[in-house]
């Protein structure tokens, strides 16, 4: 990946949302946003923050953290490591 993010950022790719619940298709409209998702690139840290999390990590993060970006034709979110609430 040439996407490096800086200080104590990582690059999520999200995992996509679930299309079937209970027997029931959800329409895209009424997906909720991923929680999941699996760290595709992470920064160096700083004197102050070291990064924990390694590529290939599966985690959880807020509902609402990051930033969405899209790169090369592929959707990714870039937040700080503190966003993240739990490795799965």
């Amino acid at each position: 990946m040439k996407l490096k993010p800086l200080a104590d950022r990582v690059l999520i790719e999200p995992l996509p949302a679930e299309e079937k619940v209970g027997g029931i298709y959800i329409p895209d409209t009424a997906k909720e946003k991923p929680q999941k998702g699996k760290v595709v690139a992470v920064g160096p840290g700083d004197k102050e923050n070291q990064v924990t999390l390694k590529v290939g990590d599966s985690v959880l993060y807020g509902k609402y953290s990051g930033t969405e970006i899209n790169y090369e034709g592929s959707d990714y979110l870039i937040m700080k490591e503190s966003d993240i609430l739990a490795i799965i």
